[in-house]
């Protein structure tokens, strides 16, 4: 037992040993404060979302957001615990702090994207909004967001202001206006497609150029991803639809029906006045009687006038031509091809 203590009383007279005894601990209560959140508190939350009867709590579990939380316990243990190690080299010290600054901003970051997530779902699910998506902005959020995390955690492991690397980027303009062409192209494109409601999630659009036919199924910041009638997916970069013409079929979805515009061809020859004892035969169909008995007595033709041409000669009566278009109408009405059964 002698021999024992004063191993131990030799080892704590060891300064580099104590240092590294602490580290082993530190990073051991740091392992143990990030299994307590992940296994207990994060496993006790997700067990009250699914027995409430909200939505949006759901969701929130389902984009990770308080699995991501949950790494702020270790990195904030590393950052104050390294106060608490005795004889620890300030350096050692400072750059512990600094890395764990750097993981909680990282953290924070990751944890409000995964909050953008939850959002746009909870938003999705609102059968009102559900025609305007928002994920396009939010991606913006998320860019920005991003941003102002790397520029924090550059600023932290460094120990400087963020206001000097933001000073600096007023020299970098014209590249980040490179970098983010595509970006500000799409967010505009979005804004326009949204403000004017070109397009909506489930909006059958055809745009032959990038061989996309079928239904959109995600509206993003960058892309437009259009659902083929194959099952294939296309991906349109989202300022296309703003400098390319696309064609969408809502009108006609909208309307319960599908318009097919179809050629009824006449040849002019045979056009010419009904006679009285025709009208009276014709008036035996069943599907002209109601037009004939209808139609007004002024519309019937009390002139003639004569049309020649190097070719042929007939009659034409002066009223329009565009009242023979109901009697085309009850034809098509009650030939069962176009009847809806």
């Amino acid at each position: 037992m002698d021999g024992v203590g004063l191993d131990i009383s030799s080892l704590l007279a060891n300064p580099v040993a104590v240092q590294a005894v602490g580290l082993i601990a530190l990073l051991l209560g740091s392992w143990i404060g990030l299994l307590i959140t992940r296994r207990v508190l994060v496993v006790a939350i997700r067990a009250f979302a699914a027995r409430t009867a909200f939505q949006w709590d759901d969701r929130l579990v389902d984009a990770r957001l308080f699995a991501r939380l949950a790494h702020l316990a270790p990195a904030l243990i590393l950052y104050h615990g390294s106060a608490w190690i005795p004889e620890l080299d300030e350096a050692v010290s400072t750059l512990i702090r600094r890395f764990s600054a750097a993981a909680v901003v990282l953290v924070i970051a990751l944890s409000i994207s995964a909050l953008l997530n939850a959002a746009d779902g909870i938003y999705s699910g609102l059968s009102a909004y559900r025609s305007r998506p928002i994920k396009s902005y939010l991606q913006l959020i998320k860019i920005a967001v991003g941003v102002v995390a790397a520029v924090l955690i550059v600023a932290t492991l460094f120990d400087r202001s963020p206001l000097i690397f933001l000073s600096g980027l007023g020299a970098m303009t014209a590249v980040l206006l490179l970098v983010f062409k595509n970006t500000i192209l799409s967010l505009v494109a979005s804004v326009q497609l949204t403000g004017n409601d070109m397009i909506r999630v489930g909006d059958w659009i055809e745009m032959p150029q990038y061989l996309a036919d079928g239904d959109v199924v995600d509206i993003a910041l960058h892309t437009v991803k259009v659902q083929n009638w194959d099952k294939t997916i296309t991906s349109i970069p989202t300022h296309k639809l703003i400098d390319d013409s696309f064609k969408n079929w809502r009108g006609m979805s909208a309307s319960g029906g599908r318009r097919i515009k179809r050629s009824i061809f006449i040849d002019m020859n045979t056009i010419r006045f009904l006679e009285p004892d025709e009208i009276e035969r014709f008036k035996e169909y069943a599907l002209l009687k109601d037009y004939i008995d209808e139609k007004p007595e002024k519309s019937k033709p009390t002139t003639r006038t004569p049309m020649r041409n190097s070719s042929m000669q007939t009659s034409v009566a002066s009223p329009t031509w565009g009242r023979s278009a109901p009697i085309f109408e009850a034809i098509c009405a009650g030939t069962p091809r176009f009847t809806k059964t």
